[in-house]
Order: structure tokens, then sequence, then C-alpha cells
């Protein structure tokens, strides 16, 4: 006799968003570069240092010549850094939904026994039962579906 379980949970797609940043959210400081690059660097204020108040995350770019440059790559970094944040809350959110639905997939959360064999299904849930003939022709009300 061969038995096994199906635990079979359905979940929404997750969707895609667009992040958009209010610059009210967003404190930004011109800084001197660091490292080689003689007097411009030393002279200039072109790095960009963004913070995002309501996650507290900062960024700081100091790879070009120009501060618009560097304000534009800072932007696209606090972006990617809050996108991946959110994938990972999500993702942690839709993992926590599945385990909730899935239950731990013990003996215990059985909802229905199918037994091809013996002619027979039973509803756990309600307490009813129907033979399986019935049940694979769609015959569900049989179990008070």
């Amino acid at each position: 006799m061969h038995t096994s379980t199906v635990t079979v949970v359905v979940l929404d797609e997750p969707k895609a968003r667009e992040l958009v940043l209010d610059p009210r959210d967003l404190s930004e400081k011109f800084v001197r570069g660091s490292g080689a690059g003689g007097q411009h660097r030393n002279k200039t204020s072109t790095a960009v240092a963004l913070t995002h108040a309501p996650s507290g995350i900062t960024v700081r770019v100091d790879g070009g010549r120009s501060q618009a440059l560097n304000r534009a790559a800072a932007l696209d970094l606090l972006r990617a850094k809050l996108s991946a944040g959110a994938q990972r809350k999500d993702r942690r959110e839709r993992e926590a939904t599945r385990r909730r639905l899935a239950g731990t997939g013990m003996r215990g959360d059985k909802i229905r026994t199918v037994q091809v064999r013996n002619d027979v299904v039973v509803d756990h849930v309600r307490g009813t039962r129907t033979s399986y003939k019935r049940y694979a022709r769609g015959f569900l009300e049989d179990l008070g579906s």
C-alpha cells in the first residue's frame, strides 16, 4: 500500500512596485572626496552623502568629478538598497503566510483522506465521507463543500 501526503498552498503573485522617494525624506550633504585626485579633489565638495530619514539608510558616492553625477548615482544606490529591503520584507511576509496556511504538514493538519483502493474519501474538517467514484466525478457536495 502506498501512502503519501500533499500540501497545497495557493498564494497571490508578488506585485512589482515602483519605488518613489519623497524629497522631504532625504537629507543630502556634499563633502570632499577621499583618496588620490590632486588639488581638484582636495578643494571641491563633489562627494554626496544621502540619508533616507524613515529607514536611516545612508549612502555615500564620491566616484566622479561632478556633484550632479555623484548625486544621481547616490539616488540610484539608495533606491536599490531600499528596494532590496522591501523585497526582503515582502519575502518574509509571504513565507509567514505560507507557513500559516500550510501548517506543519503533519498528520494532524490533514483535511481530506482519499483511499482509491477502499473507494472512500473522508473530509476530516467536516466529518463527512463519500465514495471515491463520486468524488472523482466531481460530486464534492457529498463532502459538504
